[in-house]
């Protein structure tokens, strides 16, 4: 898909996006974000909504985490309850992302993320702070709902299954994930899903438009976007580093793979959300 002048300057000026296997506010990821945070505001705001279905003591656990850990590296942590739909239209909640150096999803069920955030004054607010130049990082959940799509891996059934259905290409047209970064979708704990669910990469791709790139992100691993680079006629490319202890993997339809280890680079189409 071909970018115009005006979407290319979006992505120049568009903060970094980091999209993490796992290990959100632990020590892994201190250098990750770090880097998210740096030249800019001192200030994360973390949202735990993908975690609301688990209750309150699980979105405390993040909250008391994620404060914890921000706080540890000088940057003021702003916990943000964004529960419920009524939370995310909430005007005054929606107002405490102004001034953010950094927003960050933490885990949890990823469809409930999206739909919570979908269209809302809070995503809304994020989407201006990230297009002037805020970080946004999602991990696990929060990395598929950026993507551009948001089923929960766990969930999914056999591949080939007679429970399974069919997927429809109207479905497989529109995004189930906030699509913030539209050319991937994102397999998270990729290296522990593989090993309880061999078969899970190719369902996940099957769930996939063709020019969405499957990317599985092994645990305590995040791929951080760089600003894009000169394509060929076809336009822009994104590209990603990757940082961590583990690697990331470019997934083909015809079951191949390719890995791409801490500290390695790898390009994909840019496309339109």
């Amino acid at each position: 898909m071909t970018d115009s002048p005006g979407q290319s300057a979006v992505l120049a000026q568009q903060g970094p996006v980091a999209l993490v296997g796992s290990g959100e506010y632990l020590d892994v990821m201190i250098d990750v974000d770090v880097g998210l945070l740096a030249g800019r505001n001192p200030r994360a705001v973390l949202l735990p909504t993908a975690a609301a279905e688990e209750g309150g003591e699980t979105v405390q656990h993040w909250l008391d985490l994620g404060t914890r850990h921000f706080a540890r590296l000088g940057v003021e942590p702003v916990p943000l309850r964004v529960l419920t739909p009524d939370d995310a239209n909430c005007r005054d909640l929606a107002a405490s992302v102004a001034g953010a150096g950094l927003i960050y999803l933490s885990g949890g069920n990823p469809g409930y993320l999206a739909s919570v955030l979908r269209d809302s004054v809070v995503w809304s607010a994020i989407v201006t702070a990230w297009q002037a130049g805020a970080a946004l990082a999602g991990c696990s959940a929060g990395a598929c709902a950026l993507s551009y799509v948001a089923d929960d891996v766990r969930a999914m059934p056999m591949r080939g299954a007679t429970a399974e259905p069919r997927i429809s290409h109207s479905l497989l047209s529109r995004p189930s994930g906030l699509a913030a970064i539209p050319e991937v979708a994102v397999i998270p704990h990729f290296d522990r899903m593989q090993r309880w669910s061999p078969g899970l990469a190719g369902r996940y791709i099957d769930r996939t438009p063709a020019e969405v790139t499957v990317v599985g992100i092994d645990e305590d691993t995040a791929i951080v976007t760089a600003p894009g680079v000169p394509g060929d006629q076809a336009g822009t490319r994104r590209r990603f580093t990757v940082a961590g202890r583990q690697s990331a993997w470019i997934l083909d339809r015809d079951g191949s793979r390719a890995e791409y280890p801490a500290g390695s680079t790898f390009c994909v189409r840019a496309r339109s959300r």
